[in-house]
């Protein structure tokens, strides 16, 4: 592995810069698209979706994300079913802060005795007696900063949980949370279409932090046969989504995406996005 292929996250846990999001195996597949799916129910394709998670892990893949809303727990036993006993190298970054009381709420929930319960049950689902990355899946307004990661501080204390990171937050949140516990990542929405978080990547970038791009390759308009992504995938010789990736992985060195996918050809050409070279130029048209 190159430097600019891999990232210590913590300082200490080396990943490769593409990792895989989870999120996506659960229901039946053709309910798994878009920004309304469920992720309610294990997937229905589930020797399937066990096979894709190896072979990312044969592939070379050794990040892979998900967290107790995906699917009312399902989503850690599956990866546990998959992957463990975990090799040398595979780190699993999980989440809690959110309740699901129905397949369409995404109910924040902060209470510190609730994240601590969760991080309890996720321990026991994913076969671990220490989660790699805990991140907090969203700030909840209602109760203190300061006990929401108060609570997830305790937990690294007692050596149930190694990195602390944070999803969805302001640069302001993750300065505010870095001075009550060391935070190691941001998990953000951010892609060629979606660049409101350029302060966070360039904030985290300055004092080593990583950064999760979720949904990275959402293109839009940026998807287009003419479009700056369609014209520098042809000059590489590669797909738009790859091409999208290759973006973000130039974007700053401690970028991190983790798309996932049900398809292990797509699964395949995602994960080669880590050897795709852009020049200046390129990036520079991309970025538009």
């Amino acid at each position: 592995m190159t430097n600019t292929t891999v990232f210590r996250i913590g300082g200490d846990l080396e990943v490769r810069r593409i990792g895989y999001g989870a999120m996506r195996l659960a229901n039946a597949p053709h309910e798994r698209s878009g920004m309304t799916a469920p992720i309610w129910t294990a997937p229905t394709d589930r020797a399937e979706s066990i096979a894709l998670l190896r072979g990312a892990a044969e592939l070379g893949v050794n990040l892979f994300d998900t967290a107790d809303a995906y699917a009312l727990g399902a989503g850690e036993e599956l990866l546990a079913e998959a992957l463990h006993p975990y090799r040398d190298g595979i780190v699993v970054a999980t989440k809690a802060g959110v309740l699901r009381p129905s397949p369409t709420e995404w109910i924040t929930h902060g209470h510190p005795a609730y994240l601590r319960q969760q991080a309890e049950l996720s321990l026991r689902r994913l076969r671990t007696d220490r989660i790699d990355l805990f991140q907090l899946h969203r700030i909840d307004p209602d109760y203190p900063l300061a006990d929401q990661i108060g609570a997830l501080k305790r937990l690294q204390e007692e050596g149930k949980i190694r990195h602390i990171g944070l999803s969805e937050v302001t640069v302001e949140d993750l300065t505010a949370a870095s001075a009550i516990a060391p935070i190691a990542s941001v998990q953000n929405m951010y892609n060629l279409a979606e660049r409101g978080h350029d302060p966070m990547i360039d904030h985290t970038a300055e004092r080593g932090i990583a950064f999760l791009p979720y949904f990275p390759i959402a293109m839009g308009e940026h998807s287009r046969a003419d479009s700056p992504v369609s014209v520098v995938a042809g000059e590489l010789g590669a797909a738009p989504s790859q091409t999208a990736l290759a973006w973000l992985l130039h974007r700053a060195p401690n970028v991190i995406p983790i798309p996932g996918t049900s398809s292990p050809a797509h699964l395949a050409q995602n994960f080669a996005a880590l050897e795709l070279p852009l020049t200046e130029d390129q990036f520079k048209r991309l970025a538009g």
